[in-house]
Parts: C-alpha cells; sequence; structure tokens
C-alpha cells in the first residue's frame, strides 16, 4: 500500500498538452493524487490496468450524492467542473437509473441504427469537403481543417440525430467549448450553462410542439407518457450529455489523427496504399492520442486501495484515458510512439479511450464510422494536405478534459478526383 508522502500534482486549468506530464505521473505509480481548480482535492487513476479495473468496480459511483466535498458545500458556485458533477443524465446515475436513463437513448446507437445513417455521413462528408476547399481558395490556400470539416460533420449528424435545427448548432458549439473549460472563471462558468440549457430548452420546446423522427422528440415523449420514465430534468440534462459528448469527441479525434498521419508520412503512405486500414487509424490515434485526456468524475463509495493506493470515500476521481493509452505496462516499451501497424498486433493491448463498464460510450461505434469515413475521404481527394503551422505553434484546448487543439489550419494541395 502507498502510504509514502508526495506532493499533490496540480492539474493545469489552461490545459496544454498532456503528454509529458502523464509520462512522470506514471513514473510514480498508476494512481496519482491531484488539485483541481479551486483546490479540490482529488485523485487520478492513470494506468491501463487500473483505470480498467477501476472503471467497473461495483464500489465505484457516478452520483452526485458520492462527492463529499461537494454535498458538504466545499464547492463554490460556478466552480468550471460542475456540470460534470451535477447535469442530470447517465453519465451521473448509477444502478437503475442509469440503465433507464441509458435505455431511453440507446436505440438510436445500435450497430444497426449507426450503419442507416452510413449515407447521410457520406453525404456530409462531400458537402464539407466541397466547403473545405472553397474555404481554402478564399484564404491564400489555408484552411481551419477543424472549423470547416471536423466540427460540423459529428455537429450535423448529432444534431440530425437530435432533432436540433441547423442555426444552433454553431451556437451549442461555443457553449460546449465553454462547459468543458477548465480555466473558465465561475461568472463565464455559470453563464455558459445557463445559456446552454436555455438553447436545448428552446430545441424541446420545439420537438415538443412538432414532433418528428429525431431522439429529442422520443423522450419528450417517454417523458409525457410517464413522469418516472424521464424528468424535464432528466431530458435536458440529456441533451447537454448528448451535444457535447455527441460532437467534441469525434471533432477531437479527427483532429488528432490528421496531425498524426501528417506528423508520420510514412504512415499515412501506408495507410493509402491498403497496408493497414483506415480503422486502424482512428484506434491508434484513440490510445496514443485519446480525444479525452481526463474525465470528471467516479467516486468510491468505501475508501478504496487501487494497485496499492488508497482512494479515500467520497473522492472526486479523474479517468486519464491519456495517460492509460501511453501506459508502457499495457502497450510496450514504445507505447510513446504512434504506429498504426499496432492494432493489427496479435498482442495488442485495446485502449480504454471511450471506457469501460456499464458506463461505456454509448456513442462509440458512431464516432468510430464517422471518423474512419472522414478520414479516408479526406485524404483520398486531398493526399498532400500538411498544417500550415508547425505542432508547437498549434494553441492547445484551455482544458484538461478535452485533448486536441484550438485550430487546425492546413494546406490542402493538389485535390484529386
Amino acid at each position: 500500500m502507498d502510504t509514502s508522502p508526495r506532493t499533490p500534482h496540480r492539474m493545469d486549468p489552461a490545459g496544454g498538452c498532456p503528454h509529458a506530464d502523464n509520462a512522470r505521473l506514471l513514473e510514480r505509480g498508476t494512481v496519482a493524487a491531484v488539485v483541481l481548480p479551486g483546490g479540490v482535492e482529488g485523485m487520478a487513476v492513470l494506468g491501463h490496468e487500473a483505470l480498467r479495473d477501476f472503471l467497473s468496480h461495483s464500489e465505484v459511483a457516478k452520483g452526485a450524492a458520492h462527492f463529499t466535498a461537494l454535498w458538504e458545500g466545499r464547492i463554490a458556485p460556478g466552480w468550471p467542473l460542475a456540470t460534470f458533477a451535477t447535469v442530470r443524465g447517465m453519465t451521473t446515475a448509477d444502478g437503475d437509473d442509469h440503465r433507464r436513463l441509458r435505455s431511453l437513448v440507446s436505440k438510436a446507437f445500435t450497430a444497426r441504427r449507426v450503419e442507416e445513417l452510413r449515407p447521410r455521413v457520406e453525404q456530409l462528408t462531400a458537402e464539407l469537403l466541397d466547403g473545405l476547399d472553397r474555404a481554402a481558395g478564399r484564404d491564400g490556400g489555408v484552411a481551419d481543417l477543424r472549423r470547416h470539416y471536423a466540427m460540423p460533420l459529428p455537429m450535423g449528424v448529432i444534431g440530425e440525430l437530435l432533432g436540433v435545427d441547423a442555426e444552433h448548432r454553431e451556437r451549442l458549439h461555443h457553449l460546449s467549448n465553454q462547459v468543458v473549460a477548465t480555466d473558465i472563471g465561475p461568472e463565464k462558468a455559470l453563464a455558459a450553462n445557463r445559456d446552454l440549457v436555455a438553447v436545448l430548452t428552446a430545441v424541446a420546446a420545439a420537438r415538443g410542439e412538432r414532433p418528428g423522427d429525431d431522439l429529442t422528440s422520443a423522450l419528450i415523449a417517454a417523458r409525457d407518457e410517464d413522469g418516472d420514465r424521464l424528468s424535464q430534468e432528466e431530458l435536458i440534462g440529456t441533451l447537454v450529455l448528448m451535444i457535447i459528448a455527441g460532437h467534441e469527441t469525434t471533432l477531437n479525434l479527427l483532429t488528432n489523427a490528421v496531425r498524426a498521419l501528417c506528423g508520420h508520412r510514412d504512415q499515412l503512405r501506408m495507410v493509402l496504399e491498403g497496408e493497414v486500414s483506415w480503422a486502424d487509424v482512428v484506434e491508434e490515434t484513440l490510445r496514443w492520442d485519446a480525444p479525452v485526456s481526463y474525465f470528471p468524475f467516479r467516486y468510491p463509495v468505501r475508501d478504496l486501495t487501487v494497485d496499492g493506493t488508497v482512494i479515500p470515500r467520497g473522492t472526486p476521481v479523474l479517468a486519464g484515458y491519456s495517460a492509460a493509452g501511453r501506459d508502457p505496462a499495457a502497450h510496450g516499451p514504445d507505447a510513446d510512439l504512434f504506429d498504426v501497424t499496432r492494432p493489427a498486433r496479435p498482442d495488442a493491448v485495446r485502449h480504454l479511450s471511450l471506457g469501460h463498464g456499464a458506463h461505456y460510450c454509448l456513442g462509440a461505434p458512431l464516432a468510430r464510422m464517422e471518423a474512419t469515413i472522414a478520414l479516408e475521404r479526406l485524404f483520398a481527394r486531398f493526399p498532400d494536405l500538411e498544417p500550415a503551422l508547425p505542432e508547437a505553434a498549434l494553441v492547445r484546448h484551455s482544458s484538461f478534459v478535452g485533448n486536441s487543439v484550438r485550430a487546425l489550419p492546413v494546406r490542402l494541395g493538389t485535390p484529386r478526383g
């Protein structure tokens, strides 16, 4: 059991690239004491095996009733991570409540339903590639891949699934960015959450007046048919979670995959020549540069020993996906190297970047399909695409939750086809 005194790692609210800090922390152990914004004490589980076991442990909860500092009143209003703890939805529910809430949306993400979305994803991808080309033509051959391609694809898909009109999507993306930011001040944090709830309440009201073949209409029907199945607060909370998780993860995944491939042109050539698949690119990106770095929160319901380290009951715990993805104990001494052949190795360990256990990402099949199609079509049309700025000049997210850059200006090169 680890009883040695160690200075807790202070999580940087400004975010930045997590990998150097992750490597230093992993050298000390698979579980680390951390200080969250506002001086809140927490823990992070970093090692692959430790995290896998922790995510599926029967005595680890997601409900905020188990967050000791919160119910003792030690969390100040406007705390930047409050939404992750308090939003009413399946990511903050346990047991029967979790199963009830998850069942209401799971039908929209079955393998069959996701496959039915493929033609629409392909159509939207083609339209966005045209738009990316036009944007580069207007701006001297350079376009922001994130703004014109990586963001509107998953936002468009989740927007259509939820019945969110196109006019709201840019606003929802902006508010989502603020909600997941960890360097935001209390007033802005409260305003962003208030505005996000207001927009989605308006969306729900519109769908209530004009129901359609969308998930929001289905959730409203569940609320109206039987309030025990879904409350109004849970309805809006579910929409908040679906909007954020439904586009931010895939947005970061696409951005990180393009950066990785452009930084490893030999591996890009292997993919373009069919030696490895685009699905392998997606899986290696998820492992090597996880789109979510540290996801809040889980809480032990009793003092829990994880790989020799005690995590006290009620402690807010971060799931360290980006650290686990490069854990050499699981992925070998070359864990910090991007290698698209890795997923095909017989000894390859599957990553945890989309979660594990009962809270495994419901939208994982959709995210994988969107990313695979988007990457294949992007490089088929623009095989010479390259970043317009060096990696060190790209500005990172202001968050230790999301893991990517704010913009990715690229030169498209000569298109094919």
